[in-house]
This record gives C-alpha cells, structure tokens and sequence, in this order.
C-alpha cells in the first residue's frame, strides 16, 4: 500500500479532494492511505508558536528548525523519502510522479510564511520540490498536485490503466485531440482519419498531431523530444 504522510500547520485540510472519486475508492480497498502530522503539535510553549523572525534580518518569518525537526524525528521512518515543497526545488514533472509512484511511503512538508530553517533541510536529507515558477501561500496546494499525480500512477488506482500510456508527457510530447459522440457538433465534424477504422494511419495521425502541438506549444519539450529522436538513429 502507498502512503502518504503530509506535515503541515493546517492537517484540516487533507484529505480534501483527496478523499473523492477514484482517489477516494482507491483508499476504501486499501491500496494507498494519507496520513498527516501537525507540525504546531510539536511546538513547546504555550502559544504553540512554531515561527520566527529570519537572522540578518528581512520580511517575514520562517519555521522553527527544533519544531520542525522534532515532529520530522518522531513520525519518519528509515529510508523513506522526505521533500519539501518549495518554489526553488527541483521541477517536479511526470519522470518524477512515475520514480515516487513505485515508493511505499514519501512524506512531504509543506512550508509556510517565508520558508523553513535552512538546518532541518541539510541534516535531514530532505529533497526540494517545485511544481512551478511562482510562489504560493504555502505548500498545501502543492501536494494536492504532487499526489494527483502520482496516484493515478498506481495499479488499482485508475480503471483504464491503458490510458496512461496515452497521455501527455508519456513519451515526451503532448497529447493529441480527441473527439467523442455527437459527430456533428455546431456544425464541426471529427477528423475523418479517426472514422476510417484503419489503425495504422490513426496512430500515424495522433504521432503527427502531438507533435505539432508539441512543437507550437513547448518549444522545450520539442527540443528534448528531437534530441532522444536522433540519439536512436
């Protein structure tokens, strides 16, 4: 079973859209679970204060590193993966949903107000993640991202599991478009490649489409793809 186990100053919030759908289903048969530690409950005064102001002075205030480390130290267990969201970690992508999909447990931390003591990162082996080139309120949203992608990977999980196969990024290019009953929809019909029955040149037209979509839309994907193309050859 695959579990996740979140820590946070707002346990409130989980499971959320988690809970829903597929993701929902998948934990009521027991193939993956949630759990989540609140980081305040480790906090050691009485205002529970789990932050404070940035040595050599700046806005805002960062998470305490005793705090922090101690509701790390009492609740990970050895060799699982630790990550914490931050919007200067590594790009999280679908290469990197697929290596945690194949984890048992990976607990991810989520940060708030301007970040985390830079101490807990280094003397804990915890890795940085990123979903994107912008800043958020805190990590919370993030994981909902980072799950939602990842889950769908896990067998049992997804009912057509074949459709993961087909999606965008599987094979370094974006997906095609894709049509679907009425034919005739104001007054736009379906490509007729995709009525003829002929299989062989439906696959050839959906290679054609992801790739000029590729090519128009993420010029740094097209690069890629055309560098892994001509290392084959």
């Amino acid at each position: 079973m695959f579990q996740a186990r979140i820590f946070t100053l707002y346990p409130e919030i989980f499971p959320g859209p988690l809970n829903k759908g597929l993701y929902g289903k998948a934990i009521e048969k027991k193939i993956w679970n949630l759990k989540t530690v609140n980081i305040r409950e480790y906090a050691t005064d009485k205002h529970q204060t789990v932050d404070d102001t940035p040595y050599g002075g700046g806005s805002g205030m960062l998470i305490k590193p005793d705090i922090l480390a101690k509701s790390l130290d009492k609740n990970l267990q050895l060799d699982e993966k630790t990550y914490y969201l931050s919007p200067r970690g590594k790009l999280f992508n679908q290469k990197i949903a697929k290596k945690l999909s194949k984890e048992k447990t990976i607990n991810l931390i989520c940060g708030h107000f301007e970040g985390v003591d830079q101490r807990v990162i280094d003397s804990r082996n915890i890795e940085e993640l990123s979903i994107g080139d912008f800043i958020l309120s805190g990590g919370e949203t993030a994981v909902f991202i980072i799950l939602d992608a990842i889950l769908r990977l896990i067998p049992g999980v997804i009912g057509n599991e074949d459709s993961i196969s087909e999606e965008s990024f599987d094979k370094g290019l974006l997906e095609y478009p894709q049509y679907t009953k009425p034919q005739i929809w104001e007054d736009k019909g379906v490509p007729e490649v995709l009525l003829s029955g002929d299989h062989a040149k439906i696959k050839d037209w959906r290679l054609s489409q992801s790739e000029a979509i590729t090519r128009r839309q993420r010029p740094d994907l097209w690069k890629k793809y055309l560098n892994k193309k001509n290392e084959k050859h």
